[in-house]
């Protein structure tokens, strides 16, 4: 089946949906691509913010070339949160993040893309995010503040690998 609105148009197969060159390319033409990962959280999918969300990442010039709408399990989000792994907060975010489907995206863009995402989605406490970003307009509290992004270029790969290996 293919679905037209990400960037271009995209094939879904599975669990994982990913831009099928044989149905044209639409997007942007990078000439520097840098990729990082972001996670359209249980909250921003339980609201129907997602196409929001990625518009505002479109809008900016970036091009999601992977997207998977997925239940994560504990050994993912172990993998993903290895550096939490043992903190007093962990199993709280362990059961947020898998309470709900999120979205787990692969944005493209010129160097150091994710140092752009992370400026459109705010500071991490939405009561403290500037307005016009994701979590200034749209977020609630500390706990549940609708996007991850990858905090560097070692981390968007190391994140990317985890969600999608074959990329």
């Amino acid at each position: 089946m293919a679905l037209k609105g990400l960037t271009g148009l995209v094939r879904i197969d599975g669990p994982i949906g990913q831009i099928d060159s044989s149905l044209g390319w639409a997007g942007p033409s990078l000439t520097v691509m840098n990729r990082t990962l972001v996670i359209c959280k249980p909250d921003a999918v339980e609201r129907g913010l997602v196409g929001e969300i990625i518009g505002r990442f479109e809008r900016r010039g970036l091009a999601v070339t992977a997207a998977a709408l997925r239940l994560l399990d504990s050994d993912t989000l172990a993998r993903h949160y290895e550096e939490h792994v043992g903190k007093g907060f962990y199993n709280d975010l362990v059961a947020f993040m898998s309470r709900s489907p999120v979205m787990v995206l692969v944005v493209a863009g010129p160097e150091d893309t994710f140092a752009v995402v992370r400026s459109m989605m705010g500071t991490t406490n939405p009561r403290e995010a500037a307005p016009g970003t994701i979590r200034g307009d749209f977020g609630l509290m500390m706990t549940e503040n609708l996007v991850h992004g990858s905090d560097s270029n070692e981390s968007a790969e190391r994140e990317i690998s985890i969600f999608f290996p074959s990329m």
